[in-house]
């Protein structure tokens, strides 16, 4: 055989080896399918001799590629490695499964970046589960402190002892911070709740015992605040302030029955109902009426509370309603007409508006003391009357007590026009005489005249003071009409000329000093 022969069947084998280690390594680094056939039609392409390319330059070219080719396996394989040590890291701070790879294969590109996307994962959620344990850390940090609390277990040591970024960031972890910081939020409001407790009494034993307020100053730095050590302070002053009332059992029982008062009048409590409460009444200021009257001052207070809205509505109705009753006395006060400073238009705009606003609270009240009753089923009582029979009943008082003025009124003026009619507009009082004095013509008719006609007038009239009313005499002129007549009571001098003696003898007696017992518009004259 030839040597060119030898050579080309030399050739041939190198070229098979060559394609079989070219597919080794196609699949090797996870070259997919229908890339290799591609591949191989390059490589037969270049068998074949086409152009000008010579088996040296495809022999350079191959080894270009299988070069190239390792040193992408390379970096593929130190990405994967790079990719799984974080995953490692990541998985074991979350607490989380690692990320599923063949180690032996070279990864393909397509793989690289789902594992990286994977990564790009676990870096987000770490950095959320981190942001969210560091803000519980700081809040269960907050309410050690608040509590005076020491890590008891492993865990709140772990959490607050430990360096953060050791602490495992897993899901299970999270929760049960969750649980640790709502345990210890119960417990620091429980401790503000006491403390205010604890404040609250010893306010109240404070009004109670009288306790000056420099005394009060003193545990002024323990009246804010709910730490363990302020707590016991409170609890202290609670103490000794307990041992203070029991040494003024009496003091304490009278404040607490101020108290009392004060509420019986805010629940608008009827007679009956206080007088229910005997403890309120006794004498015996001991440890069990203390008790008795500390529990019914709770039971008042929860009570008001409870029932404030209403009892504030019948208060505001109380005010408008005295309000009212007020505006309507001075309304019938015929001495407001003097009022010159204008209060009189304001009184009476005030009027006209609690004439309108009133209705309308008592239409809201009987709402809602209706909701009231239908929710608890029992009647809504003001001093021991319904709320809206006692609203009746006082516009009825007013009515009738308008309808008593009304009448009495009527009456007065009724004896005031009888007054006048028997005694003119102006009444006068009959001065006494013990003898008539001499009269002038002119004066004797002007009296006679106006005697004529009033007792015309009123001749059917019964005078105010009793007894019989008679016309008096009418006095005639002289019969000259230019002297007039005098009239003088007998002493001895002689009957005036024109007059004769006896003409006034059921007028006059002789002596001059009894008056007839005829009258005159009821008095004697």
């Amino acid at each position: 055989m030839r040597r060119s022969e030898v050579l080309a069947e030399e050739s041939i084998v190198c070229l098979q080896k060559a394609l079989s280690h070219l597919r080794e390594i196609w699949e090797l680094i996870g070259i997919p399918e229908d890339q290799r056939l591609q591949r191989t039609e390059v490589v037969k392409k270049h068998i074949k001799e086409e152009g000008e390319t010579t088996i040296l330059q495809l022999e350079k070219d191959l080894r270009t590629q299988v070069e190239l080719m390792r040193k992408q396996k390379k970096e593929r394989k130190q990405e994967l490695k790079l990719l799984q040590e974080q995953d490692q890291e990541l998985c074991e701070i979350l607490c989380l499964p690692h990320y599923e790879i063949d180690s032996s294969s070279v990864p393909s590109l397509e793989e690289l970046s789902q594992f990286q996307q994977h990564v790009a994962t676990l870096r987000e959620t770490k950095a959320s589960r981190r942001e969210e344990f560091v803000d519980i850390k700081r809040q269960i940090m907050l309410c050690m402190e608040e509590l005076d609390h020491t890590p008891d277990t492993s865990f709140e040591r772990d959490v607050v002892c430990e360096d953060e970024d050791a602490f495992c960031l897993s899901l299970e972890n999270i929760a049960t911070l969750q649980t640790l910081l709502r345990q210890l939020e119960i417990r620091k409001s429980q401790n503000e709740a006491a403390c205010e407790g604890l404040r609250a009494r010893i306010r109240e034993l404070w009004d109670r015992l009288q306790i000056p307020a420099e005394e009060r100053e003193a545990v002024a730095t323990v009246m804010t605040g709910s730490k363990a050590k302020v707590k016991k302070a409170l609890q202290l002053e609670v103490e000794r302030l307990e041992e203070l009332k029991m040494q003024n059992m009496k003091k304490v029982i009278e404040a607490i029955r101020v108290e009392l008062a004060q509420y019986w009048d805010q629940c608008f409590y009827s007679q009956e109902q206080r007088q229910a409460f005997a403890a309120y009444y006794t004498e015996d200021y001991t440890e069990d009426v203390l008790q008795l009257h500390d529990a019914e001052i709770v039971r008042l207070r929860n009570y008001y509370e409870v029932h404030r809205e209403l009892f504030e509505g019948v208060q505001k109705w109380e005010e408008s309603w005295r309000l009212f009753l007020e505006f309507e006395r001075k309304a019938s006060d015929p001495s407001r007409f003097t009022n010159r400073g204008g209060n009189l238009l304001k009184e009476e705009k005030q009027r006209a508006k609690l004439q309108k606003t009133l209705p309308k609270l008592e239409e809201e009240l009987k709402t809602r003391i209706e909701m009231w009753e239908q929710e608890h089923a029992k009647a809504f009582v003001v001093n021991g009357q319904k709320f809206m029979e006692y609203v009746s009943e006082q516009w009825e008082i007013h009515r009738l007590e308008k309808e008593r003025a009304k009448q009495e009124r009527q009456l007065k003026n009724k004896k005031q026009t009888e007054t006048e009619m028997l005694y003119g507009s102006t009444p006068r009082t009959p001065s006494k005489r013990r003898g008539l004095a001499p009269s002038t013509p002119g004066k004797v008719r002007k009296l006679n005249t106006t005697t004529a006609s009033s007792t015309t007038a009123n001749s059917s009239i019964r005078p105010l003071f009793g007894g019989t009313v008679y016309r008096s005499p009418v006095s005639r002129l002289p019969p000259s009409g230019s002297k007039p007549v005098t009239t003088s009571v007998c002493s001895g001098k002689k009957t005036p000329r024109g007059v004769k003696h006896g003409a006034n003898k059921e007028n006059l007696e002789l002596n001059g000093s009894i008056l007839s017992a005829r009258t005159f518009k009821g008095f004697q004259i």
